[in-house]
């Protein structure tokens, strides 16, 4: 049986008690203090003698010594191990609570009937791993033979910034170059990134009044005072920005133009080129977060506010995450180079380069199509999903709350009369098996917010449906 890690233990040779006495008081006491735990395999007599520099005679002692007393027992050719009939060691009060406590976590993250409406991801199954699998076979031996496995461009892999700017340019009207891209470990570095490369302290950021809490405190780590912007159904309302400009040194303003997060609604043409021509006015700059551009089910994405008149003033962030997996870490920023130039030093600080086998397995799947290929039978799932869960909506919640269905992206905002206790909506839901957030989450005072966000693409079709049929009965017990 393959043991890839040494048993440490220290003999001491001056001692009164015997070498195979000490080995066996060594390992009783590590099953006893939980090192060792029952049906863990020992190392062999002859490679526990080599790393002691002692005879086998003595290792071999040492293990029928324990096995007389209980400790271990031996298996013929397949080696000796810990008793698996020992009971788990005895843990002080404060471990075994700690110890409780992660059970119950780990409970939470595995119960079979929780219906998480609150993910915010892409289903992660729908990945071709074996195509994923042979493009990283490849990455990874391209990288070895050529010596990428070292430090490598701390903007990432020229491969997949290249690819990444085709693919921007194309379907996204950007006019990107290389120069132009930094990767990041997923988009919300990039907006880390952003952030750090143009706030100082005491200057002034601005949000939607319901916006994305990490995007908050990743600008508020950088010492800005984060202001809300009011706003209407076509999201924040020039008038407001400009107030707040005149009253306050803005200098980003986070937007999430294309689905507004968490409310999903688009922002129009009109309302997208009067704040870019307020940030041309009041010299700030707009950082424009496409977190699911991929997925438009009425008609045509519409072009990011990067590709207007004006772009020049947008930090665009981008991320695989929706298409492919969060766990991939794809994120990216397109900028002016010298801006891009700031975030990379900032890497240089913070990571010194992305994973460049990862990066270079992700250009392969773009260059060959393959992303796109998936791209599409991804959207052919989630189009599915979106109208059950519509369908459902309609069945479970008519009368109970409002939604217009939108245009895309990957959740659905429900809105509910003032009445509904939304805290305590979610807590019945959960007590159902449904896990949801509360509108209060996206809001930067945790007001009270008649609203909740339904994500649905990692939710098959069934748990859809019972999902929100479980949150009717919760909703119909409370009013």
């Amino acid at each position: 049986m393959l043991r890839p890690w040494h048993l440490w233990l220290a003999i001491r040779r001056d001692g009164g008690l015997p070498a195979h006495l000490q080995i066996a008081q060594q390992v009783a006491e590590d099953i006893q203090q939980g090192r060792l735990h029952p049906g863990d395999a020992l190392p062999g007599s002859r490679e526990l003698a080599a790393q002691l520099g002692l005879n086998r005679k003595t290792v071999v002692s040492a293990y029928e010594e324990l096995a007389a007393q209980g400790w271990v027992s031996a298996e013929g050719r397949r080696g000796t191990f810990v008793a698996p009939s020992l009971p788990a060691p005895a843990l002080q009060p404060a471990a075994t609570e700690a110890l409780a406590q992660q059970s119950r976590e780990t409970w939470r993250q595995r119960e079979p009937e929780l219906i998480d409406f609150s993910e915010n991801a892409p289903d992660s199954r729908l990945i071709p791993f074996d195509v994923l699998g042979r493009a990283y076979r490849r990455a990874l031996i391209a990288t070895a033979r050529s010596g990428k496995l070292s430090y490598g461009d701390p903007a990432g892999e020229p491969a997949l910034r290249g690819a990444l700017a085709q693919m921007l340019n194309m379907e996204r009207g950007l006019h990107a170059g290389l120069d132009d891209i930094c990767l990041a470990r997923g988009s919300l570095m990039g907006i880390y990134l952003a952030g750090k490369a143009m706030l100082r302290p005491g200057d002034a950021a601005v949000f939607d009044r319901l916006s994305y809490p990490s995007a908050r405190r990743a600008f508020a780590s950088h010492g800005a005072e984060c202001l809300d912007a009011d706003g209407d159904e076509q999201g924040m309302l020039p008038q407001a920005l400009e107030a707040l400009c005149r009253s306050h040194r803005v200098k980003l303003v986070y937007l999430t133009p294309h689905h507004q997060f968490p409310t999903t609604r688009m922002m129009p043409a009109e309302r997208r080129l009067q704040i870019l021509a307020l940030a041309e006015r009041y010299d700030f700059h707009i950082v424009e977060d496409d977190y699911d551009h991929e997925f438009h089910f009425a008609h045509r994405p519409m072009l990011p506010m990067a590709s207007l008149a004006g772009g020049h003033r947008v930090i665009y962030i981008g991320s695989l995450s929706k298409v492919l997996a969060p766990g991939l870490r794809i994120g990216f920023i397109v900028a002016r180079p010298e801006l891009v130039a700031r975030c990379v030093d900032i890497v240089l600080l913070l990571d010194r380069q992305g994973n460049p086998v990862t990066e270079l397995a992700v250009a392969e799947l773009i260059d060959s199509g393959e992303f796109r290929r998936h791209l599409r039978r991804a959207w052919r799932v989630y189009q599915k999903r979106r109208q059950v869960l519509l369908e459902s909506l309609a069945a479970e919640l008519c009368g109970l709350a409002e939604y217009e269905p939108p245009a895309g992206g990957l959740a659905i905002w429900l809105r509910f009369a003032e009445r509904v206790d939304m805290d305590r909506l979610a807590a019945d839901a959960r007590l159902r098996g449904v896990k949801i957030l509360p509108g209060s989450f996206f809001a930067a005072d945790q007001a009270a917010v008649a609203g909740m966000r339904l994500c649905f693409a990692d939710v098959d079709e069934d748990k859809l449906r019972l999902g929100v049929r479980r949150l009717g009965e919760a909703l119909r017990a409370q009013l």
